[in-house]
């Protein structure tokens, strides 16, 4: 009984990671923009969405990609350098592509058209992340001259039963996060879509290269800090606890305990904007994001990693642990 439980659970596995994999989304929302274009469906709202939807997936997969890169300076020397190649082709296309583009087939223009819409939130949103790289060195640059902020740590609860930790989080779940990204993805890009096509002249006195800087700094970085600060807005003071047979969660003014024996599934991610604890199981479903949130005094955004006696307490309570990015992501789910 015991292999086809394993080849259920890779499966499982497997499903989950390619679902949530934006390239798979990216790549598909793209062969549907350019099946729409080929038939015939010129630029209308339909596949309009779907080149600035899957540009955007791509541009996301990779700035994560880079961030997840070891040793660091790796993923920030590529960053820069596809950064750099990509407005460069920008460049070059804007310069020179009607001109290239005439003398090839209906089909390929069309593919091409796909591509070159797709690329504009790509290249934003990969050179957004690049801006986010330079104010992170600038800020680590500045705290060399200040006192580092300290990441939150456990503490024994006073009753003897178990640890707790106190944070800062936001009550909010990741599919509500990633749909407001994506909508908003949509209407700005149409936006600024919009706006490039009203101001056509001065857009072609720009540049590409000076267009993309507007664009970040003008649409880009303003919704991006918009977004931050309404969510940051939600922030309430939780306390997280795992005592010897159960789970502690109190988000502002609302408890929530969950047996060991009664938990179905909980994600324990310690770092990054995504950085957050989900829970589900005896009727509580709660999601609090971390990273996200206006860090207490002192502190870092973030969640500590979980003490051995908690892995130990719920792989005897018959939950299984996936670890993923480096140990960064743990996740407890019941077979």
């Amino acid at each position: 009984m015991s292999e086809p439980t394993t080849d259920a659970a890779v499966r499982a596995t497997v499903g989950r990671k390619l679902i949530r994999n934006p390239m798979l989304w990216g790549a598909l929302l793209l062969l549907g923009a350019i099946a729409a274009t080929i038939a015939g469906d010129d630029l209308s709202i339909f596949p309009m969405l779907l080149m600035l939807v899957g540009g955007w997936c791509f541009g996301f997969a990779f700035v994560n990609a880079t961030l997840r890169m070891t040793p660091s300076r790796n993923g920030a020397y590529l960053h820069i350098g596809v950064a750099v190649v990509l407005g460069a082709i920008m460049t070059f296309v804007v310069e020179f592509g009607s001109e290239l583009l005439a003398s090839l087939p209906e089909s390929v223009r069309a593919v091409a058209v796909v591509l070159q819409i797709a690329a504009i939130p790509a290249t934003g949103w990969i050179w957004l992340g690049l801006l986010s790289r330079v104010t992170d060195a600038l800020t680590r640059r500045d705290r060399r001259k200040h006192p580092l902020p300290t990441t939150v740590e456990w503490e024994r609860e006073e009753s003897g039963d178990g640890s707790s930790v106190r944070i800062n989080g936001i009550p909010l779940r990741m599919k509500v996060l990633t749909g407001a990204i994506v909508g908003i993805v949509i209407v700005f890009g149409l936006f600024g879509t919009l706006l490039l096509i009203a101001f056509d002249d001065i857009v072609m006195r720009l540049g590409p290269r000076l267009l993309i800087i507007v664009v970040g700094v003008v649409i880009a970085l303003p919704v991006y800090l918009a977004l931050t600060a309404v969510l940051r807005r939600r922030t309430v003071a939780c306390v997280i606890a795992f005592g010897n047979d159960e789970l502690r969660v109190r988000v502002g003014d609302e408890d929530h305990v969950v047996a060991f024996r009664d938990l179905e599934f909980l994600l324990w991610r310690t770092r990054s904007d995504y950085a957050r604890i989900e829970v589900r199981g005896a009727g509580v479903d709660l999601s609090v994001v971390a990273g996200l949130a206006k860090p207490p005094a002192g502190r870092t955004a973030g969640l500590p990693a979980l003490p051995r006696r908690v892995f130990r307490r719920l792989e005897l309570a018959g939950m299984s642990v996936e670890r993923a990015r480096r140990g960064e992501v743990i996740t407890f789910t019941r077979p």
